[in-house]
């Protein structure tokens, strides 16, 4: 079930109650989770995208890559009496996994050259802003105490045949993260097919960006939260 079959929009939406930081990016999770195509090799990045490992399928076949070096990672470690936490089986951002059966590990430079090779299918990235063409960026706000890190996220920018964004739709301080253009040092040039938000889905593509669904909101407030950013309807649904 899709964030937006769980959160319709309408009058029913403003009984509901608020959901939480860690509701929402669960959410978000799961959608990503239900639209990977079966048999995909996957790089899950750093921070919110790891949670989609979580909400996999049981049996999708699909292969989860990690940037420090494994094959057929599986969902987070959990711990327990007959599942104890290996501390050293972690993935890129030091979270501990846990392995599929059939995992492989490699040498950080492999890993790297599976990324830049075209080897993976998609990657899934947050993300401070996602311009209207594609434009991605990920590591560096211009914040004074902001430490500037773009790690392996501008391989996988370009690296990966489809890249796709994990994000809320609005920042901390309620301004769009989808814009016009981005304002923020960019990590890859019209590198974004899709972006998945609390609030719905987006294509990206060369006639503007297409609205796949909507949660919780409606496409009138969304194009004003969203002013200056070319939406078009999905005529698929």
């Amino acid at each position: 079930m899709s964030q937006a079959e769980q959160h319709p929009t309408g009058p029913e939406q403003a009984q509901a109650r608020p959901r939480g930081k860690d509701e929402i990016a669960a959410a978000i999770a799961r959608d990503i989770a239900a639209a990977h195509p079966e048999g995909a090799y996957v790089n899950l990045g750093i921070g919110q995208p790891t949670l989609v490992a979580d909400h996999l399928p049981e049996g999708s076949g699909v292969v989860l890559h990690t940037e420090n070096g494994m094959l057929n990672m599986g969902p987070a470690a959990q711990g327990g009496p007959d599942d104890p936490v290996d501390p050293d089986l972690t993935n890129a951002g030091k979270i501990p996994v846990t392995e599929l059966p059939g995992a492989s590990y490699f040498h950080h430079a492999d890993s790297f050259a599976m990324m830049r090779g075209g080897h993976l299918d998609v990657c899934v990235l947050g993300a401070f802003q996602v311009s209207a063409t594609g434009d991605l960026a990920n590591w560096h706000t211009g914040a004074p105490d902001a430490i500037p890190a773009v790690g392996g996220a501008m391989d996988l920018a370009i690296g990966a045949k489809r890249v796709w964004v994990m994000m809320t739709l609005r920042g901390k301080d309620g301004s769009p993260k989808l814009v016009p253009e981005c304002t923020y040092p960019l990590t890859g040039v019209a590198c974004i097919d899709r972006v998945y938000t609390d609030l719905g889905t987006f294509e990206i593509g060369a006639d503007g960006v297409r609205v796949r669904d909507l949660a919780g909101t409606t496409y009138a407030e969304l194009e004003t939260l969203l002013e200056g950013v070319h939406l078009v309807a999905d005529q698929t649904g």
